[in-house]
This record gives structure tokens, sequence and C-alpha cells, in this order.
């Protein structure tokens, strides 16, 4: 049986109670020199998070990717992506965390809307987006009647600012997301130690399996069998680059009872051994 998730699981950085608003607004200021400016890989399972830098520079990890953003530059992190930040000192900006209840009320809902949303997204800051971010910052700093509302609302049209700046790159991969493709990640961030099959995952979604796989290969040209072992995959890319777990029980935590099979599957998807592929990474 797997200890519980190495890589921590927070609500905001640092804390794992109950999230502290409808939605949450900090300067960088507020957490990261507490922190040395540095702020260690972690996620976030039931929320979103927008950062928008104003000034300095941020190297930031997401999952397998660095970006250094400078003044200007945004980017958004989807549910369960595992990130680290190393601020320049001093470096400002905003940090804006909506949690998926309400990133998900976004309407009119759809399937390019949840395929832009799906991944992190790099850009510059487009006229509009750092007026409605401060504006949530001083909706959620005082308390009225219909705070919440208005909170919500600009957090939706932040969203879709950021969502505008992703469809291109949605575009190229010329598939539309069907929107239950968003519930059956979070199932398989849920679920995927327990070795999980497409039968299991569609029963969890009142689906058949052949349902289920027709809906995963409309929306990623790949099967359910083969799109929940890419998802297996990409989860073992997380923990080897961000634990010190052995390949074994990376193995495990990713669905695979026998680590020479799970080592065959990962050469096979990656062209490179869990070692080599976390040597490249960590040399």
């Amino acid at each position: 049986m797997p200890s519980p998730d190495p890589i921590p699981v927070f609500t905001l950085f640092g804390e794992t109670g109950q999230f502290p608003d409808v939605v949450h607004c900090e300067r960088f200021s507020a957490r990261a020199p507490e922190h040395g400016w540095t702020i260690s890989p972690h996620r976030h399972a039931q929320m979103v998070q927008i950062f928008l830098v104003a000034d300095g520079l941020v190297r930031a990890d997401a999952d397998a990717s660095s970006h250094a953003l400078a003044a200007g530059a945004f980017l958004f992190l989807p549910a369960n992506c595992v990130h680290g930040f190393t601020f320049r000192p001093d470096t400002e900006g905003l940090v804006v965390s909506i949690p998926l209840v309400v990133a998900n009320s976004m309407g009119p809902a759809g399937p390019d809307l949840a395929d832009a949303l799906a991944r992190p997204v790099v850009g510059q800051v487009v006229e509009g987006m750092t007026r409605v971010a401060d504006l949530l910052a001083s909706v959620l700093a005082v308390q009225s009647p219909f705070r919440a509302t208005v909170a919500v609302a600009l957090a939706h049209a932040l969203l879709a600012m950021v969502a505008d700046r992703a469809v291109p790159a949605a575009d190229a991969r010329g598939r539309a997301r069907d929107g239950r493709m968003s519930r059956l990640d979070q199932l398989l961030a849920q679920h995927m130690a327990k070795g999980w099959g497409a039968a299991e995952y569609a029963a969890a979604l009142s689906m058949t399996p052949g349902h289920l796989s027709r809906l995963c290969r409309a929306a990623t040209g790949r099967g359910a069998a083969a799109y929940i072992e890419l998802a297996a995959i990409e989860e073992a890319c997380r923990l080897l680059a961000f634990t010190r777990l052995s390949v074994s029980e990376v193995g495990y935590r990713t669905g695979f009872a026998d680590p020479s099979y799970f080592s065959r599957r990962f050469r096979q998807a990656r062209q490179v051994s869990p070692s080599d592929y976390r040597a490249r990474l960590t040399g």
C-alpha cells in the first residue's frame, strides 16, 4: 500500500485547511518572502491558479516544463499540476486562486472551454486582465451583500481571458475536449494507484466502457485504455521529477503492479527508462 502522496497537496501553499474564501487573491510579497522567495513543488487538488507578474522575474516549474516569467507575463495552472517557483527577491505580482467548484461553474460551458483550461497556459497579459485581477482583489478586501457574486463573476472573466490565450494551442491539437473528460481526469487523480482500468472508470462515470473509449478517442485520438495509461505515465514523470521515490514505488503509485512492466511501458512512451528520465532532469 503506497504511503501518502510525497508531493504536498495544499489548499494555499503551506496550508491544508479549508479554502479561506469564495476566491482568494494575494500579492507575491504576502507569502514568498517567508519562504526565502522559493516555493517548493506542490499541487492543488481542488483549485486552479493564475499568476500575474507585475515586476521582477519568476522561474516557474509546471509539471515537466520550466518557464521564465518576466513583468507582464501570466501563468495558469490547472488542478493537480505539480508546480514550484523561484522568485527574484522583491518580485511582485498577484496570484488568484479559484476553487474548482467556481471554475467549473463558468458558462456557457463547452468542450472548447474545458480544453483551453485543461493544461498550463503561459502568455503575456492582455489588455484588461490586470484591471480585472486588481478589481477582484479589491472586491475581496471588503464585505458587501453581493461580494461573493461579484467575485465569482470577475474570476470567470479572468479565466475566460486565459482561455482566449490558450485557444491557438487547443486549435493546433485539432480536437475539441468533451467536458466529461475533466471528470475523468479527476477520477484518474483520485484512483490511479488502484490500477483501475477502463471498465472501472466507465462505471464511475455511469457509462459503458465502449462509450468511454469513444469519448476519449473523440477528445484525444486515443481509446480509453491508452488515455488512462498516458495519464499514468504523465503522473510517473511528475513523481520522478519532483520526488526521490524508487522507480518501483513510482510504478505502484501510478497503478502498475509489476515494476518491470512499468519500466517497459514507460520506456515505450518516453523512449527512455524511468531512471534515465530522472537523471536527465536532476543530473
